[in-house]
């Protein structure tokens, strides 16, 4: 697998962030404008995960894998989504915008490895056996210090399937990297 070559400057990353807190803000107040692109580069269709976090405790985080449409277009659903439609959370209220902290992930193509292609920390994992699926950041492993076997174990579990599914016949693994912010 190769390394993820995709750049953003901190003008670009700025405007990301921002975009996401006016995404949510703009559930709250009809007046919120979305800023329109600063560059080219936000055109481009990636996958996008956005985390929210408040007082460094995990408050919403949604993502979409594929990239099918512009990372802005992205950016906008999913930092909504990550508000409003986390299942294991309440709605993000008007009052709590203020003390949210935003993380977005930039994602590669999905490549399908062998489990012991998988570098924890660098790359993420999708793991899908028959109609269950899980997805695990690669911050994630960096942030547990889970070493490959662990990881295999807690995306497989994400999935609703026994940990040690990554090693059963007809479990498909997919590799990807982020850029995180």
């Amino acid at each position: 697998m190769s390394d993820f070559e995709f750049e953003l400057s901190q003008a670009e990353r700025d405007y990301l962030r921002e975009l996401v807190r006016l995404s949510i803000a703009s559930r709250f107040d009809a007046n919120v404008m979305l800023p329109k692109p600063i560059s080219e580069k936000l055109e481009q269709p990636f996958g996008a995960f956005v985390t929210l976090k408040k007082q460094g405790h995990l408050r919403g985080c949604i993502g979409h894998i594929v990239g099918d449409q512009p990372i802005r277009e992205t950016i906008i659903r999913m930092a909504k989504a990550a508000a409003f439609n986390d299942p294991r959370f309440p709605p993000v209220n008007k009052e709590e915008l203020n003390d949210l902290s935003v993380e977005i992930s930039i994602l590669s193509p999905l490549v399908s490895c062998a489990a012991g292609d998988i570098v924890p920390g660098r790359h993420g994992l999708l793991v899908r056996r028959g109609p269950h699926s899980g997805l695990l950041l690669p911050q994630v492993a960096a942030e547990y210090g889970w070493d490959r076997e662990t990881f295999l174990s807690q995306t497989c579990r994400k999935a609703g399937l026994p940990g040690n599914a990554w090693q059963q016949s007809g479990t498909e693994i997919f590799c990807f990297e982020a850029v995180i912010f």
